[in-house]
């Protein structure tokens, strides 16, 4: 986005004790343990009770957990989060979350939660270095900068991220799939472009200043799946001619959903506060984020959880 102003511990689970109330205990439950005249309709009644009060509280006792995780590229500290459901033990498809410009915010952690209740395991992660954030125009340009004008200081942080992904317990490392907003798209993108080992990518109001080579026939590996606002003056007519003519080219599968009357940062509910605060065009559309999410959520699962 960097462009853009050219142009304007884990917690340990008790067991859960059956004697607490309202949950009947299931101990021996043939006939010699029966009382006198309960028939066994009823015997089975209590029993199926029995075990829905365990799985209500279960459920209760299940959550989308978020956990700081430090991790190194090179020299550089890099901490994002690991974000999952754990109300299954189960290994799950991965999820790389690039953030926008602004660096990690609440939108994007409310994005990573989103995605886990879905069924994902999320690294949230850090292309700043040191969880660097900005709270004005100029200093989010110039961490962005720092990053999309050496490729390969990006290439380098998103790769970092993705390997502390596939090391989580609840990750199959064979399924990994990356998802940016805004500056974070751009990211994603490029790393598909440039042959990134990823069977999915999704770039919401994704910034296409593209900083890596076309790509060659046959090396994007991922689907993609961009996801922009029809009205978004930060995404010129020229640059998606020129993503058009690349994917072409190599033979990507690709789509682009443009939504009509949406500007920039549809998803982000401070998007609108933002862009009075600063003079930017940013806006956020309930109608544009609900059926762009629901694009995504059915891109994800066809393509990371068959």
């Amino acid at each position: 986005m960097s462009e853009h102003l050219k142009y304007y511990s884990r917690r340990a689970r008790a067991p859960i004790p059956l004697s607490q109330p309202g949950i009947r205990s299931l101990g021996c439950q043939c006939s010699c343990a029966k009382p006198a005249g309960l028939s066994m309709k009823a015997t089975m009644t209590n029993i199926v009770g029995a075990l829905c009060a365990l799985a209500m509280v279960g459920s209760a006792n299940a959550a989308i957990r978020e956990e700081p995780v430090t991790y190194m590229d090179g020299a550089t500290t890099m901490k994002g989060f690991v974000v999952y459901d754990d109300a299954t033990q189960a290994k799950r498809p991965g999820i790389v979350m690039v953030h926008e410009w602004w660096g990690i915010t609440k939108h994007i952690h409310d994005e990573a939660r989103n995605f886990a209740r879905q069924g994902y395991t999320v690294l949230i992660s850090d292309m700043y270095g040191d969880a660097q954030t900005a709270n004005n125009p100029k200093d989010a340009s110039a961490l962005s900068s720092s990053v999309m004008k050496n490729p390969a200081v990006m290439e380098s942080r998103f790769n970092a991220a993705r390997d502390e992904l596939i090391k989580q317990p609840s990750v199959d490392p064979k399924r990994i799939g990356a998802v940016g907003y805004c500056f974070g798209g751009a990211v994603v993108l490029n790393m598909a472009r440039a042959g990134a080992d990823l069977a999915a990518v999704v770039g919401f109001h994704a910034s296409l200043g593209l900083n890596t080579p076309a790509p060659r026939p046959g090396a994007v590996k991922a689907k993609i799946l961009i996801l922009n606002g029809a009205d978004d003056p930060f995404v010129k007519r020229e640059q998606y001619d020129a993503l058009k003519k690349d994917f072409d080219a190599a033979k990507v599968d690709y789509r682009v959903i443009r939504y009509p009357g949406a500007v920039h940062a549809f998803t982000n509910p401070e998007a609108t506060e933002l862009g009075k605060r600063f003079n930017l065009p940013l806006r956020y559309d309930a109608k544009a984020d609900q059926e762009s999410k629901a694009e995504a959520a059915k891109f994800f699962a066809a393509d990371l959880k068959k």
